[in-house]
């Protein structure tokens, strides 16, 4: 505040500060809250002090700029009260990667109860709120302008983050998201076998890493609340990569996690822009490529443990001698001339061998390198007792994804070699 002081007279003029998201304790969460929206606006012109608009009154708003997309940021169930932690990065990425109206759907108080049902009823209140201020906009502007709005802008994608499965599983689409919500509804599944969602919602439903045990998440109790909400929140994560341009993270459109694991799902060409679609802001831009697919249409891919969680793919296919069926697994490694060398993650899907048949693997790796000058191949049964096994290798292809040209043949002449010995690749090939 200031003192102003003109002659005799003195007036005490108060600084409205900044509106900031509602910061409740777990000590509200169990007196519970009555259910109060804040909705908080950043544009490119005010990125660091939201204006809180009024929601009967949309004519109010200094900085609302119904011609510009707008983005609404609605967060879910608080049971602890503190504000996501999420919620800086998501307002500076998606400000710095386009002018837009964002809008921060504080619903903190009646969200941040350990009843979870009240939150749900809640949730749907919000929904409701929501609608009457949209419409509000779009009564606002002309005729002319609400038609180009709903074309260009408005209305046109929602995007599910991991949403919830409890209290809305088994619900009819009135009561949950549905494809049918907006032109283009995406949606990324990160916990299906917890806190999730586990059917398809969307236009198109993305499942990284087969939508359950996202890499880097704890895997035991001990890890307390993180174990929890690791995977749930992977989704929030992966879409906040998604904006920070590191890599497109590319999936593909397939029936099942399997199958995309044994390498059947790559054949969109990459080459082509959007044909295969990738996950996050940008999702929408493979909208008009809908056609050729199922809808629903289910994605899958693999991330990296940690931020920005890039995976870059190659199809091993492999064909042995071995007499007797194998099963197990196979790590590989790659290696460039400068010494080098990234090893991939192991599928949590053994692979079975069998004489003179052909094997596809799906093999990722955190990393590229550029230019691949040498690969070894480990095979493993993860047996802890029993004989060692060898898997003898005939011909192996070593193809990369779609979005990098590489393709490469070993031919095996003579006595086949075992998978544990280092074979050659030349990057030209």
């Amino acid at each position: 505040s200031k003192i102003l002081c003109f002659f005799c007279f003195c007036f005490l003029v108060m600084e409205e500060k900044c509106p900031e998201f509602t910061d409740l304790n777990l000590g509200h969460a169990f007196s519970g809250t009555e259910l109060h929206v804040q909705l908080l606006l950043y544009t490119r012109k005010n990125r660091d002090c939201a204006e809180r608009l009024i929601e009967n009154n949309v004519t109010a708003s200094e900085y609302l700029n119904t011609t510009k997309k707008i983005v609404f940021v609605i967060h879910g169930y608080r049971p602890t009260g503190s504000p996501p932690a999420w919620l800086g990065d998501m307002q500076r990425l998606l400000l710095s990667s386009e002018d837009i109206n964002l809008i921060i759907v504080d619903w903190n108080r009646g969200a941040t109860t350990v009843i979870y049902t009240t939150a749900v009823e809640n949730c749907r209140k919000v929904a409701e709120i929501l609608k009457n201020y949209i419409d509000q906009m779009l009564v606002r502007q002309s005729i002319e302008s609400v038609l180009n709005e709903c074309e260009e802008h408005g209305l046109k994608g929602a995007q599910g983050l991991d949403p919830a499965g409890p209290s809305f599983t088994g619900e009819p689409p009135d009561h949950r998201l549905d494809p049918t919500d907006a032109q283009f509804v995406d949606v990324i599944h990160s916990d299906i076998d917890a806190l999730g969602f586990r059917k398809p919602l969307g236009t198109i439903d993305f499942y990284p890493n087969g939508g359950m045990y996202q890499p880097g998440c704890p895997k035991t109790l001990f890890s307390g609340l993180s174990y929890f909400k690791c995977d749930h929140q992977r989704s929030v994560f992966l879409f906040l990569a998604s904006l920070k341009n590191c890599c497109d993270m590319i999936t593909y459109p397939c029936d099942s996690y399997l199958d995309y694991k044994r390498g059947k799902c790559m054949d969109c060409d990459a080459f082509q822009p959007m044909s295969c679609p990738v996950v996050g802001y940008h999702a929408d831009r493979w909208k008009k490529l809908l056609i050729p697919y199922s809808s629903p249409t289910k994605a899958y891919f693999d991330t990296s443990g940690k931020d920005p969680f890039c995976m870059y793919n190659y199809v091993l296919e492999i064909i042995t001698w071995n007499k007797s069926t194998r099963r197990g697994f196979i790590k590989v490694k790659i290696m460039d001339n400068a010494g080098n060398t990234v090893e991939s993650q192991m599928s949590g899907e053994a692979s079975t061998f069998q004489q003179y048949n052909s094997v596809k693997i799906l093999t990722g790796f955190p990393r590229d390198i550029e230019k691949i000058v040498k690969m070894s191949l480990t095979f493993t049964t993860k047996a802890l007792i029993g004989p060692r096994r060898k898997l003898k290798v005939l011909q192996m292809n070593w193809e990369a994804s779609p979005d990098k040209n590489i393709f490469c043949v070993l031919l095996l002449v003579g006595e086949p070699v075992p998978c544990s010995g280092l074979l050659s690749c030349e990057a030209s090939l």
